[in-house]
């Protein structure tokens, strides 16, 4: 038996493996744990969602929805402001989009503060 593995369909704890699949005794649900972690796209943590929850893309173009202050500086980014041509980064602090903003130049932003123009 596995304390980590539970099945993905009833959730019962008293699975157990049968050659490379592992099986469900209470509803008889078989299913390979790599293959299904394979293909989770969340577990590939390539979704990014604006703060409506529209999904985003390399590209987009996105509007900043609050007034953002630069961190390190006296300037603003105002809310309404249009940024076109975003990438999407894999920021360990949360700052998921690279862009540049006229007037401030290169930076990143957190995609809660933004949403698809």
């Amino acid at each position: 038996m596995s304390d980590e593995l539970k099945c993905p369909v009833c959730a019962s704890e008293h699975v157990y493996p049968d050659g490379s699949l592992w099986v469900c005794p209470d509803c008889g649900h078989e299913w390979n744990p790599e293959a299904a972690a394979a293909d989770d796209p969340a577990a590939e943590g390539a979704v990014i969602r604006d703060a409506n929850g529209t999904v985003l893309a390399d590209g987009d173009s996105v509007t900043v929805i609050k007034d953002l202050k630069v961190k390190g500086s006296s300037l603003v980014v105002k809310g309404g402001t249009k940024v076109k041509g975003i990438r999407l980064v894999d920021g360990g602090d949360g700052h998921d989009i690279a862009c540049k903003i006229a007037g401030i130049g290169a930076m990143n932003l957190k995609s809660q503060f933004v949403k698809k123009a």
